[in-house]
């Protein structure tokens, strides 16, 4: 075995489904969940709904999200937005991620897991995941659209942006200007990060600064002060 590597976990009974919420957002923290359950009972997640949590209303998915905790095993991880940066500015985000499904993985000790890929090489994610849980590539298994696709990791979905959702409603409960959803697309997300970089002040820690848009309103606010200054 090699120095500094976990041992690997044994195997539980059941399977586990892997996914994040929050990885495109601007503001708040990326959330990975997981859902451990034994695969005979795949049925009971078709029963309840559960599908992409995209998919799904707010309402709908805080529902099925109680379900699925009195169904079986869910479990999330937050990752705050400076430990995001500090993970963009080496070019490890999907490392980031893959480690924090392996603490999952190495929580539940599953037959297997399934994940939604980040990488657009699915088998390559698959193997980061399993070498940050500690268990065989084989027993890790990663797809594109893995959240549309397979049951568990739609129900991983769910979790994931149920906790987050709950973490950014706390978030703006805290603060006097709207917010939105903290995604980039959001208009009103977007006026509440063009004001914080006008003003010129640190961004507050709730808030990506390794991110693309970030730093382009940073860059446009500085050629503005530059024509100011020079007119």
């Amino acid at each position: 075995m090699a120095i500094g590597r976990p041992p690997t976990p044994p195997a539980g009974r059941g399977s586990l489904g892997l996914d994040e919420a929050g990885r495109g957002s601007v503001l708040g923290p990326l959330v990975v969940g997981g859902f451990l359950l034994p695969e005979s009972r795949l049925g009971e997640l078709r029963e309840l709904g559960v599908r992409d949590s995209k998919l799904l209303s707010p309402t709908r998915r805080a529902s099925i999200a109680r379900a699925l905790a009195e169904l079986g095993t869910p479990s999330t991880i937050s990752i705050p937005p400076p430990r995001i940066d500090r993970a963009v500015a080496r070019g490890g985000l999907n490392d980031l991620e893959a480690e924090a499904f392996g603490r999952l993985v190495r929580r539940a000790r599953p037959h297997r897991s399934f994940v939604d890929a980040c990488d657009p090489v699915e088998a390559r994610f698959g193997r980061l995941v399993a070498r940050r849980a500690g268990v065989p590539p084989g027993r890790v298994i990663a797809r594109h659209h893995a959240d549309r696709d397979h049951l568990l990791v739609g129900a991983a979905s769910i979790i994931a942006k149920v906790q987050r959702d709950a973490e950014v409603d706390a978030l703006r409960r805290t603060l006097p200007e709207e917010i939105g959803s903290g995604y980039p697309s959001d208009p009103t997300t977007r006026r509440y990060v063009t004001d914080l970089v006008e003003r010129g002040a640190p961004l507050p820690f709730w808030v990506r600064g390794s991110w693309k848009t970030v730093r382009n309103l940073k860059r446009a606010a500085a050629t503005r002060t530059l024509d100011a200054y020079s007119a």
